[in-house]
């Protein structure tokens, strides 16, 4: 069976992103920092499914705990990964100028630096296999805007959409794919906290009326990874209700 990495596969938009893969007939290597319960019932899961799942504590900003989280994924699948999905991302909330510079560098590290190492090491697998895979960047919509108080996050997103492309210009003649999926305004224990009411602060304001959950993201995602996607690579997918696709407006509409 074809082999699916997917990193933070316990978080809120991962367990999703896992889930699905497994669905789609994938087995699915995940790792996780802290989680290792919760990495536990999903591999119950996967295996309720009829499928295999391996779950690593790993580090996506860490080179070491990175090439050795593939090489063991590799070793446990017996094959190279055919699909990788860079989930892992953490932010601070705080303005540019309170933010540390502490603070910047661990988003960075693990946001931007994670997506590259794991693709790094991803893809050199596929190459040394001659697989024709497909990796997804998970972005977000500031991507495109900038977001107040996410000075670190927005920079980190922005540098993996452009990493995206560049990726998908070097792996592209190893028949190698590389996309981005950038979400909107998504329920998650993490977002719960940004605001009193999460849906209700962000649904007026989002063209379809909705705030997205981490299900949402999951259909993009097998797309990528799919033969109906055999001809797209280094794209952006914006998957947020339309919200960053229309100009703040001064009239009424």
């Amino acid at each position: 069976m074809a082999l699916a990495i997917v990193t933070a596969g316990t978080s809120a938009i991962g367990r999703h992103l896992v889930l699905a893969l497994a669905g789609a007939g994938y087995d699915v290597a995940l790792t996780h920092i802290g989680s290792a319960d919760l990495a536990a019932r999903i591999e119950g899961e996967l295996r309720d499914m009829g499928r295999r799942c391996l779950s690593v504590e790993a580090d996506a900003g860490d080179e070491e705990a990175v090439t050795a989280f593939h090489r063991k994924a590799a070793d446990w699948a017996g094959e190279a990964p055919s699909v990788l999905v860079n989930n892992a991302g953490i932010q601070t909330w705080a303005g540019l100028l309170d933010l540390r510079a502490d603070q910047w560098d661990a988003v960075i590290r693990t946001n931007l630096r994670g997506t590259f190492l794991n693709t790094q090491a991803a893809a050199r697998l596929m190459v040394a296999a001659g697989i024709k895979g497909s990796i997804v960047n998970l972005g977000s919509g500031c991507n495109k805007l900038a977001f107040p108080k996410l000075v670190d996050y927005t920079a980190s997103k922005g540098g993996i959409e452009q990493f995206t492309k560049s990726a998908a210009s070097e792996l592209g003649p190893h028949g190698i794919r590389v996309n981005c999926v950038a979400p909107g305004a998504i329920a998650t224990e993490r977002t719960a906290s940004e605001a009193g009411d999460y849906a209700a602060t962000w649904s007026p304001v989002t063209p379809l009326r909705r705030v997205g959950t981490p299900a949402d993201i999951a259909g993009p995602v097998l797309f990528f990874c799919s033969p109906a996607a055999d001809f797209v690579t280094g794209q952006t997918l914006w998957v947020d209700g339309g919200v960053f696709s229309q100009a703040p407006w001064p009239y009424d509409a």
